[in-house]
């Protein structure tokens, strides 16, 4: 199967949170495709040392939370290379949170988890229409924010929002005559990735690599679907797509919110999944 034509030799690519993880998986891809790279991460030091290991790539660091920092990203990258094919909006964290508590927690989350993608697309999506040519913007989700499941309400809401400004950006440029971009939301399953290094001290058997996922996604762009929701050596898609709708159930079923951890509901939950 052939790439997505916004990837391809000599074309641009920005990837934030590139300093590890699914970032860094991604900016290897990437230039491995003849990509000209331009790495963003808030850790400048460890951005540094990423970026020294892929040829030609660009580190720049940016905290995403800040718009003015996005801003200069962009311009910085025009400055470079003239032009922006793929921008991917992957910069993201985790802390615990609780419904009324933590409201440190919450504010970060949400800064970089969600205003971190809302500054990308703000500050890149007109620049890649303008230029009429083929471009990619993803951003990077979670399950968590379809199923949004008890134990990190902060977490849950940022990337419940970045599947809702997604949608809404893609919808916004198929509606943009003569448009050229698209829109692309990533939602990774179980992902051995910098954020879960500090709770594995090695790769769980039931966790995709971070290349799997990139790989994962490569094939999903190019076939142009939109919702790229990865499966892993836990979780097939087929359950995945039980979970989501269960969770859709309970609007349309009136259930209590979050019935698939609720006492009453987890017999018939096991039932409906089929495990």
């Amino acid at each position: 199967m052939s790439d997505h034509p916004a990837i391809g030799e000599g074309n641009v690519a920005v990837i934030t949170g590139a300093a590890d993880g699914i970032g860094l998986a991604a900016a290897e891809a990437f230039a491995g495709r003849g990509m000209r790279v331009c790495m963003a991460d808030v850790d400048a030091e460890k951005l540094e040392k990423a970026a020294a290991g892929i040829e030609g790539a660009l580190a720049l660091p940016t905290d995403v939370s800040r718009a003015d920092e996005v801003e200069r990203l962009r311009d910085r990258v025009l400055e470079m290379h003239g032009r922006v094919d793929v921008l991917m909006n992957n910069a993201g964290i985790g802390r615990l949170s609780t419904p009324w508590g933590e409201p440190d927690a919450w504010r970060k989350i949400l800064d970089v988890n969600l205003y971190g993608i809302i500054n990308g697309v703000q500050a890149f999506t007109q620049t890649m229409v303008d230029q009429g040519t083929p471009g990619l913007i993803l951003n990077t989700g979670s399950k968590q924010g379809i199923t949004t499941p008890p134990g990190n309400p902060a977490y849950n809401v940022s990337k419940a929002g970045v599947k809702a400004l997604t949608e809404a950006l893609q919808h916004g440029l198929r509606e943009t005559e003569g448009c050229r971009v698209t829109a692309h939301l990533l939602v990774p399953g179980f992902t051995y990735s910098g954020m879960m290094r500090p709770f594995f001290k090695s790769k769980p058997d039931g966790a995709w690599t971070t290349r799997q996922v990139i790989d994962f996604l490569l094939e999903a762009v190019a076939r142009g679907d939109f919702y790229i929701i990865c499966p892993d050596n836990e979780v097939t898609r087929e359950m995945d797509a039980r979970r989501m709708e269960w969770a859709m159930g309970d609007l349309i079923e009136n259930r209590p919110p979050l019935s698939r951890w609720h006492p009453d509901y987890a017999e018939k939950f096991t039932e409906f999944a089929g495990s």
